[in-house]
């Protein structure tokens, strides 16, 4: 029994003071009126609960319009006349300004900006980017298209650093898999959407509006980009219920003491440098893939436009129910790096059907859309174990950083090892980056066990004996 308290509290979130959370409520301003209901009051679990909805909401429409290139890859290629090189472009110019921008973004959330301030200046560069995007397509400026995805991305992904910084702020311990699973879960709930209705809206615009060519394809964008002024909308609402739950419950953490500086990236552990690198090559193996996946399912399989859009896009559909799923299962079991293992071994498994097989792909889809969405409600959660809580956001935001450098990579060479040499090519190399992730994950797991027998150290020198036992009870 003494040692399932010390567990519970060795997974509190790193950074909390666990006596001062218990003195919240004798500290809180008292409320009364409507303030006093369950809704409102930040202390009480329907609040939470709503505030969540709002959290989840926030990257909708990023996630919505980040896959519309994917949703409309054929449309594109024979309106804008360009081809895979030139195409997947669109994805590398998204991802090369965060390769900086969203480190900078988790360090500007950190030191400058402060959370609530940085989501609604980074939702209102996703807005512009999306406008720009439709412009350049109704004027057939292809180029204009390439530097709004530049302007998007800026937006997009230091968003999803503010998204996860948020989520440990109002969560923690066990809720923070299920609170992470479940923002996944809405994510890609807009990329599903997306996959599903463009095509659909596309021909809607051609028959409402009487256009053809770029110009259909440009209005098409512009009746997508509505979703990112939703979540506009959602980043202002979650500001103000963030600063009102600040003031009634005078949340005064270690954060005000302790501050990140530039200089301390250096000092990052191994083990989630080693993490980063999971996140790359695991995920250079499934974004770049999706994006290409609707030609390639067309000609290997000879399915029509509409079923290959469905197939593509059954891994957003699956992890939309699937990840909040697996987040609450890995909160009960814990062991995040065997959840990690797992899914990387299935989708190692799934992209070899696709390469070497017939095998209705319908099947390696589904594996691959459950695999994941159990990585990503196992592996990010990882990373507030792993740092101090004041560097929650610095930490995100440089593990978006690599992943958006590996993303601009891979775009460009996926879409040239397809033009030079076809889908199966192209699957060898996505089979590779896959076996590279779980060398990774071997290295990390006997990396952490030696450094959990010797005495673990912060940057500013302190024994840190707690946050070792904490990897041996939550995370293998």
């Amino acid at each position: 029994m003494a040692h399932q308290k010390d567990q519970d509290l060795l997974i509190q979130q790193p950074g909390v003071d666990t006596e001062n959370d218990a003195n919240v409520d004798s500290e809180a301003e008292q409320l009364t009126g409507c303030g006093a209901s369950a809704l409102c009051d930040p202390r009480r679990k329907p609040h939470r609960f709503l505030v969540l909805i709002l959290m989840c909401l926030l990257s909708f429409g990023s996630y919505f319009c980040y896959d519309i290139p994917a949703a409309l890859q054929t449309q594109i290629m024979q309106d804008m006349k360009v081809n895979s090189v030139k195409f997947m472009q669109l994805y590398a110019w998204y991802s090369w300004p965060n390769v900086i921008l969203c480190f900078l973004g988790g360090f500007l959330i950190d030191r400058v900006f402060g959370i609530r301030l940085g989501t609604i200046i980074f939702s209102c560069f996703v807005v512009v980017g999306q406008v720009l995007f439709s412009f350049g397509a109704f004027v057939n400026r292809y180029w204009l298209m390439e530097v709004a995805r530049f302007v998007f991305g800026i937006g997009g992904e230091s968003l999803a650093v503010a998204q996860n910084t948020y989520a440990v702020l109002w969560f923690k311990g066990r809720e923070l898999n299920l609170v992470f699973g479940l923002q996944l879960s809405m994510a890609r709930l807009g990329s599903t959407v997306n996959m599903n209705i463009m095509g659909p809206v596309y021909e809607a615009v051609g028959r409402f509006f009487g256009v053809e060519g770029y110009r259909r394809l440009g209005i098409s964008f512009f009746i997508g980009g509505v979703t990112c002024l939703f979540s506009l909308a959602c980043g202002l609402i979650l500001g103000y219920l963030d600063k009102r739950a600040e003031r009634i419950l005078h949340r005064k953490s270690d954060d005000t003491v302790k501050v990140i500086k530039l200089s301390d990236v250096r000092y990052f552990p191994l083990t989630l440098w080693m993490v980063f690198m999971v996140c790359v090559f695991y995920y250079v193996a499934v974004f770049p893939f999706i994006g290409l996946g609707k030609v390639f399912f067309e000609e290997k399989f000879d399915f029509p436009p509409a079923h290959a859009s469905a197939v593509n896009s059954i891994v957003y559909i699956l992890s939309a129910p699937l990840a909040p799923i697996f987040g609450f299962i890995v909160d009960i079991v814990g062991k995040n790096v065997m959840w990690v293992l797992l899914s990387v071994g299935t989708t190692l498994g799934s992209h070899c059907l696709l390469a070497f097989t017939f095998l209705n792909p319908w099947v390696a889809m589904v594996i691959m859309g459950c695999s994941y969405s159990m990585l990503a409600c196992s592996l990010w959660p990882i990373v507030a174990f792993v740092v101090e809580s004041h560097q929650l956001g610095t930490a995100y935001g440089f593990m978006q950083s690599i992943q958006n450098l590996g993303l601009a990579v891979v775009s460009i060479s996926s879409g040239a090892i397809l033009d030079s040499s076809g889908y199966f090519m192209l699957e060898l190399f996505f089979c590779a980056c896959l076996c590279g992730t779980i060398a990774i994950l071997t290295m990390y797991s006997k990396f952490s066990s030696s450094v959990c027998t010797s005495v673990p150290v912060t940057m500013s020198g302190q024994v840190r004996s707690v946050t070792c036992y904490r990897y041996h009870v939550n995370l293998y």
